[in-house]
Parts: C-alpha cells; structure tokens; sequence
C-alpha cells in the first residue's frame, strides 16, 4: 500500500477516500474502454498499464482533433464562406 493512500486512511472520514476495490473496479472499466487492451485478450492488465495506456490513447484523440480542426479549416478556406456548409464547419470548429 502507498504511503499517500495509507495516510488518507489514517486521516479517517474524508469522502474523499476511495477503497482498493472501488479502485480496482474503476481500472476494470477503463481498461474495457481503451480500444487497445480491449483488443489483446480477456485478461486484465495492470493497473499502471491501464493508466500508461489511458494517457497514450487521450494523446492520440487529442491529436486526431487537432488533426480534424486543421482539415475543417482548410475545408472552409475553399468553401463559399455564404454557403450553408460553411456555416456547418464554423459549428463545427467553434465546439
């Protein structure tokens, strides 16, 4: 057990205080949402490999955004800026 988690315990009744099974619970779910240990096998991974991988993949969805915004912004530089598709990749880029 760390040492942080342990003095949370021993500083009693926070709300704050999470169990290692509420933990445990929490790492299951996330690692059924990580498309990549998803793919791999049933078996569950470590929980410092489902944190290493949830970073990894928030990386990459925060680069495929940018990646779309760029594009959407090209798209609209070749659009009439009157036209109503115009209007939908403002929408777009302004979200």
């Amino acid at each position: 057990m760390s040492s942080r988690r342990s003095r949370s315990r021993q500083s009693g009744g926070s709300r704050d205080n999470i169990s290692d099974d509420q933990i445990n619970d929490l790492v299951i779910k996330l690692q059924q949402l990580l498309p990549e240990l998803r793919r791999r096998s049933s078996d569950r991974a470590s929980s410092a490999k489902v944190l290493q991988e949830t970073c990894k993949y928030i990386k990459s969805l925060q680069r495929e955004v940018g990646d779309l915004s760029e594009r959407l912004s090209e798209l609209l530089e070749t659009t009439d800026t009157s036209s109503d598709q115009a209007a939908i990749i403002r929408g777009l880029l302004m979200q």
